[in-house]
């Protein structure tokens, strides 16, 4: 198939497919949508918002990438999901609502970002939403992502609320208001127990009212450039190449591990990696697949000391039977809520002005078997990881050769600065004395991980260092700024190339204060509305 359009958006995600949208609903441009995975709607398990764990390991829908072994991580390979479906990563992830603080975005404007500090992007944020939660100077009422609350289906959330607020943190209703700081149940992108993804809130529409073409299983191999001007892109669809052509821009949502990829295979890169692999340079950006980050945690858990308490027995056996019921019929119950549904902002020392530790609590342990997948565990407990929210440590993430086909050479780097490690080493500490509080002191049983065992600050680094994962927030790899490093301006035009932009995680300079899908939904209003006014002009 060949064809022209106005716009070519690559990738459906969470950025992606809120640009497609959102340049189709102006009703003025052709705007084609190409995405590598399938349909969300072919996928059952899609909709249930605890049904994450069917899709973060499944290769229908999921790159699957790990990372390359790291002798300061364990010498472990890091599981890296990512979404490979309509609808991108918001389609599989926990469904949590976090936008952040203030201080993420301000920090971007000061590095040079104009037009993205808090101020500037909030109208963006309040335009995806609708939710009933907080006050209107920082909340939206009529987008299309709908925000609700989770629900306390247990006792444990009332006994760590009280906990948490006997160690000296404040119950927040709303931590994406005017402050991050304290314990709140999670907010979530859940309407009546069904996932709200950009697959299913903006594409969908905007392809039913016949302004969007969409093309599915279309994995693209490589950018078309004339000279210094990108002019179209070529993709791989059932085994054939195609090419298709962009009379105005091509914009590049590929997510922080595919869209550094596609920009080195189309040679746009450090000259010397590129070389290296087989592909010839065409344009020199040496920030091209650098400066990675993401929260880097190791799993806490505990075992209970009475029943009760935990999901446990809700979700195996007669127990998961009721709670499918309970599902399908009203709606309700743990399968209507995202994962882990408890949220922790705290400062890791007094003196500091924000937050710099989150933690994300789940009444449950989950077993993880080889040939099984992921289970909820019989055992009474629960888990928590938590962690430094702002990471100074940065690695970068590379094509492995010239094929298209080979997924990317992610190289992750955690810990190696001071304030991370030691950050890092206080966010465990600081989450053992709310579970040391009253309440939660006398309905635990054991501590399971690290276990008591682990008490000196070494002990506890070498814990996070051996057992750490990703929390799946990936940033940063095209980078938007005006220094050498920097791969696109504030407008997220590729620097030196006429008619590219990129428009998803990879372009944050630092990682926000919580999940990335509600940022990377903000990003996709923003260069929506940039496009267009660049267009009008």
């Amino acid at each position: 198939m060949a064809g022209t359009y106005d716009y070519i958006v690559i990738g459906s995600g969470s950025a992606g497919g809120v640009v497609a949208a959102r340049l189709a609903e102006s009703g003025k441009y052709r705007v084609l949508c190409l995405e590598a995975g399938t349909k969300e709607s072919s996928y059952i398990f899609t909709q249930p918002p605890a049904a994450t764990p069917f899709l973060i390991d499944n290769p229908k829908v999921n790159w699957r990438y790990r990372s390359e072994p790291n002798p300061d991580l364990g010498g472990r390979q890091i599981y890296v999901p990512r979404g490979k479906m309509l609808g991108g990563s918001s389609s599989i992830n926990g469904t949590i609502y976090n936008r952040g603080q203030r201080v993420d975005y301000d920090t971007w404007a000061q590095m040079g970002c104009r037009g993205w500090g808090y101020d500037d992007i909030l109208p963006y944020l309040k335009k995806l939403e609708s939710t009933d939660i907080g006050e209107d100077k920082y909340r939206g009422r009529s987008g299309p992502i709908r925000v609700t609350e989770a629900s306390k289906i247990t006792p444990f959330y009332d006994l760590f609320i009280s906990a948490a607020k006997a160690a000296g943190l404040p119950h927040n209703k709303d931590y994406s208001g005017e402050t991050q700081e304290g314990v709140a149940m999670a907010q979530q992108t859940v309407q009546r127990g069904k996932r709200h993804s950009t697959a299913n809130r903006y594409l969908e529409p905007a392809r039913r009212a016949g302004r969007l073409d969409i093309i599915t299983g279309a994995e693209v191999t490589s950018l078309i450039l004339d000279g210094k001007r990108c002019i179209g892109v070529r993709f791989m669809r059932n085994g054939q190449n195609e090419e298709v052509f962009a009379k105005r821009e091509v914009i590049v949502s590929c997510g922080a591990a595919n869209s550094p990829k596609l920009l080195e295979l189309s040679g746009i890169g450090n000259p010397d990696i590129l070389t290296e692999h087989g592909v010839t340079p065409t344009h020199e950006l040496p920030g091209v697949g650098e400066n990675l980050r993401d929260h880097y945690a190791a799993i806490l858990k505990w075992r209970f000391s009475k029943p009760g308490i935990s999901l446990s027995k809700r979700g195996r056996g007669i127990g998961l039977v009721k709670e499918v019921l309970r599902y399908g019929l009203l709606r309700t119950g743990f399968i209507s809520q995202g994962i882990g549904t408890m949220r922790v902002f705290m400062k890791s020392r007094p003196e500091k002005d924000v937050p710099d530790i989150m933690m994300v609590v789940a009444p449950f342990l989950i077993e993880l078997k080889t040939g099984e997948g992921r289970r909820m565990s019989k055992e009474d407990g629960f888990f928590m990881y938590s962690h430094l929210q702002r990471t100074e440590s940065a690695g970068n993430i590379h094509i492995r050769s010239s094929d298209p086909l080979d997924p990317p050479k992610i190289a992750f780097r955690f810990l190696e600065t001071e304030n991370d490690r030691q950050t890092a080493i206080l966010a465990v500490r600081r989450a053992r004395e709310i579970i040391a509080t009253e309440p939660m002191a006398s309905a635990v049983g054991e501590e399971l991980a690290p276990g008591k065992q682990v008490q000196s600050d070494e002990e506890i680094l070498n814990f996070i260092r051996e057992t750490g994962q990703i929390t799946h927030h990936m940033v940063g790899t095209c980078r938007m700024g005006h220094d050498p490093m920097a791969v696109v301006d504030e407008r997220l035009r590729v620097h030196g190339i006429d008619g590219l932009r990129v428009a998803d995680a990879s372009i944050m300079p630092t990682v926000p204060s919580g999940n990335t899908n509600i940022p990377c939904m903000m990003v996709g209003e923003k260069c929506a509305a940039m496009v267009l006014e660049d267009a009008a002009a």
